[in-house]
């Protein structure tokens, strides 16, 4: 024990601290790296297996301009990132246990980080990186709950490991970007290569203290009843209508930066803004803004006034939309000046409150409502929506060129608004669907807020 926890808590956390640097470091480069480098002529023909790839994506959808494409190649690598924890918590859970699959993964994610330095295997980076966040995303977070036995300190140790996570999602990209442009991208990239590798070392340091494999609690044998499956189908439909919060959130990491590129003045006061820096935003946001809501909340509850689950996350959806209606606006009344730094940021900001408005409070109603027998399938798929939303979002980035940034953002603020509309025409009916006086207990995956969870 160390401080009222387990030792292992805290090479967990370490690890997960420098996994977040390096992730959130490298996805802060990826699309500003394949737009004004890799993806140009000169660079494009050095990719091993680029063009057979190229013309695979092309023959479904046409040709891509530079920005288009690597927009959908943006969608596919952090849509996958959230499709493989599956199988990688699935083959931890039947058949090597999650220490060793965590190994594996920070091995592979750390030859991911390397070969991004090289242009000829940046296809073989992106596979590397999304088999290597398959094994370690879940196991690891398994692991941290599996340290404990009494629930209230479980809580507090998910604490200790989500602030783990936002240091990595805050400090990534700010240290990562400053190195890609004043130095060079290699930097960038090799800082992020550094920093797993620190994780993979952090975490064999600590692997005495760490469960080998975590027991699975036997669901019940009871076969779900009428109930349960209504249950099943409202939560399907809440999820469903999380997907455009989610498209309307992520594009943040992809277009929103190549916008900020072409259209933001960077320069302030004699010093370039990186531009990934931007990305960390939404992120410290996390952190800074979660003891403001919660008083919020407790204060609307002292006056019966505290949204429901579901009206949260339609809240979420609006004030997403509000930061697009805002953008959109800045752009117009602007007639095609540089857009000072602070509009950004603002826009940033409140996509980084409509996060937290929307989807931990998705994680929470999923493990407080799913059915105890389907309660971790209920959370494997609210997860399964971010890849559906960052596929779908590369592919809705292929229009920023034909459209531009107005009617680009225009069309994100009505997207998320979507989600608000259906939450306003079907929310009390979920909500009544959903309110069960069965009382389910909170899963450790719900505990964990992530920036990207």
């Amino acid at each position: 024990m160390l401080f009222g926890h387990p030792k292992g808590l805290f090479f967990l956390a370490f690890t997960e601290a420098w996994e977040r640097f390096s992730f959130y470091g490298m996805t802060a480069l990826l699309v500003l790296y394949m737009v004004n480098h890799l993806l140009l002529p000169g660079h494009v023909e050095n990719i091993a297996g680029f063009a057979a790839f190229r013309r695979a994506l092309e023959s479904l959808t046409g040709q891509f301009s530079p920005v288009a494409l690597s927009s959908l190649i943006f969608g596919l690598y952090s849509g996958f990132v959230y499709f493989t924890p599956v199988f990688g918590g699935l083959i931890a859970d039947r058949w090597i246990g999650q220490r060793i699959a965590v190994v594996i993964g920070a091995l592979s994610m750390s030859a991911g980080h390397i070969a991004m330095a090289f242009e000829r295997t940046f296809l073989l980076a992106l596979l590397l990186l999304v088999i290597g966040s398959g094994f370690l995303k879940g196991n690891i977070s398994t692991q941290v709950g599996a340290l404990y036995q009494d629930d209230s300190k479980r809580t507090a140790g998910f604490a200790i490991f989500s602030a783990s996570i936002n240091f990595g999602a805050v400090f990534g990209p700010l240290v990562c970007g400053f190195l890609a442009r004043y130095y060079g991208w290699d930097y960038g990239f090799g800082v992020a290569a550094i920093l797993m590798l620190a994780g993979l070392a952090t975490y064999l340091c600590g692997y005495r203290y760490l469960p080998a494999r975590v027991g699975r609690r036997s669901p019940t044998s009871e076969r779900l009843t009428r109930a349960d499956w209504r249950v099943i189908g409202a939560l399907i439909a809440v999820v469903l209508i999380a997907v455009f919060q989610s498209i309307s959130y992520y594009q943040l990491y992809n277009v929103f930066k190549i916008w900020i590129q072409e259209y933001v003045d960077l320069r302030v006061g004699g010093f370039d803004i990186p531009v990934p820096w931007f990305q960390s935003i939404d992120a410290l946001v996390a952190i800074l803004a979660v003891p403001v809501l919660f008083w919020l909340w407790r204060l609307q509850a002292s006056r019966r006034g505290e949204p429901g689950e579901i009206a949260k996350i339609g809240i979420g959806a609006w004030i997403a939309a509000a930061s697009h209606l805002m953008l959109a606006a800045v752009i117009v009344s602007t007639h095609g000046a540089r857009i000072h730094p602070i509009w950004p940021a603002l826009c940033a900001t409140g996509m980084g409150v409509a996060f937290l408005y929307y989807w931990p409070t998705l994680l929470a109603l999923v493990s407080r409502a799913a059915p105890a027998r389907v309660n971790a399938t209920m959370m494997g798929i609210a997860f399964l929506s971010l890849f559906l939303a960052n596929n779908i979002l590369g592919w809705i980035g292929g229009f920023y060129e034909r459209m531009g940034p107005a009617s680009f953002w225009l069309l994100h603020a009505a997207i998320a608004s979507v989600g608000g509309f259906l939450v306003l025409i079907f929310g009390r009916r979920l909500a009544r669907v959903l309110d069960t006086s069965a009382p389910q207990p909170m899963r450790p995956s719900a505990m964990t807020l992530e920036v990207e969870s």
